[in-house]
């Protein structure tokens, strides 16, 4: 009886822990599917799309079937509901997503469809240029390497900084551009504030793919 009063608090403590972190991983497998597949979705579902998803920049030269569908100003429903589509065991409608675009920009002219620098500083296969990486930001936050900066809340969407679109001036190329997805969940572990188990353990998932055009 005392070796069991010793050692029985113990077991608990571990039993219940080892399946609160298993349900914490597989939650967190969830979340990383949902911004895989909400970045899988913007990728190809770019400016030259039929029913493209667009950041909050339009591109320089945008192709005749343009329109601004699939909106930041909604919230991407559409990149949303791509996301949310497979996810198992988690509400779907408590994951928040959003995403942001990253690219290439001039330096000094402000153009986000300018062509990366490939080959020696300057030049690329083209000719010359002066261009230079700009990441996008969520909540202030680059996502790529502070997601724990970025809140998890539904107006994500109006926190995006965009730094490229879709398509390159003049020369007709496709630039490196890519979309990075965010998706995030306020988890409420089962016994929460029991066995040292916090009450709320926020998951967030980053996914960054780059743009594929559509023809």
């Amino acid at each position: 009886m005392v070796e069991l009063a010793l050692v029985f608090p113990l077991f608990i403590l571990v039993f219940f822990g080892v399946i609160v972190l298993g349900i914490g991983v597989f939650y967190q497998q969830e979340l990383t599917n949902a911004a895989r597949e909400a970045a899988r979705y913007a990728s190809i579902h770019s400016a030259t799309a039929s029913k493209p998803t667009v950041s909050w920049l339009d591109p320089t030269s945008k192709p005749l079937s343009y329109t601004r569908y699939d909106r930041p100003e909604d919230s991407w429903p559409y990149m949303t509901a791509a996301g949310r589509r497979l996810i198992f065991g988690l509400d779907s409608s408590a994951v928040n997503i959003a995403a942001c675009w990253s690219g290439w920009v001039e330096v000094g002219s402000g153009n986000y469809d300018a062509r990366p620098a490939l080959g020696p500083p300057g030049y690329d296969d083209i000719g010359p240029v002066n261009s230079t990486f700009e990441q996008c930001t969520i909540d202030g936050a680059d996502p790529t390497s502070n997601p724990g900066d970025i809140s998890c809340t539904s107006g994500l969407a109006s926190t995006t900084v965009d730094t490229a679109s879709d398509l390159s001036e003049g020369q007709g190329r496709i630039v490196a551009n890519t979309v990075t997805a965010y998706a995030c969940y306020q988890w409420t572990p089962p016994l929460a504030g029991f066995l040292l188990i916090p009450q709320t353990v926020t998951l967030r998932a980053v996914i960054t793919e780059p743009i594929e055009r559509q023809q």
